[in-house]
């Protein structure tokens, strides 16, 4: 298995970044790797998502594996013998605001090759989140 995370500090609530990470359709607000998403269902365990990416390959269908809300969700892509899992989590921080991780699993034929692509641009992401959260008003 393949693995890796990518971290970054939020001067935000832990509500308001939750709200950011649980609204699928906005993901490409700030997630430019994303070029539409779906979300089929409510917010939790066990429902499935639709994400077509920039490239305009085929649409990905996910499940969101496990759902702790306003700490972290896991989302599971399987394709071609490959499962990918990407754990979004949220950490409050005692000075203040969240740290956000997410950490990528990769399995399978190529994994070492397809999980340094699906998690390349996850510092840019966490970076354009970082920025939204922080310009948002607060969460309730």
């Amino acid at each position: 298995m393949w693995n890796t995370e990518a971290q970054t500090d939020i001067a935000a609530s832990p509500g308001r970044v939750w709200q950011l990470l649980a609204d699928v359709a906005g993901w490409p607000r700030w997630n430019a790797g994303v070029a539409a998403a779906r979300l089929l269902g409510p917010f939790a365990t066990g429902s499935r998502f639709e994400m077509q990416l920039p490239d305009g390959g085929p649409l990905l269908q996910s499940e969101l594996a496990d759902v702790q809300p306003g700490r972290y969700f896991t989302d599971v892509t399987a394709f071609h013998g490959v499962v990918v899992r990407v754990t979004h989590a949220i950490a409050p921080q005692s000075e203040g605001g969240v740290r956000v991780t997410y950490r990528t699993e990769v399995e399978g034929p190529g994994a070492a090759e397809i999980g340094a692509g699906v998690s390349a641009d996850f510092p840019d992401v966490l970076a354009a989140l970082k920025r939204l959260a922080e310009a948002g008003a607060p969460a309730r």
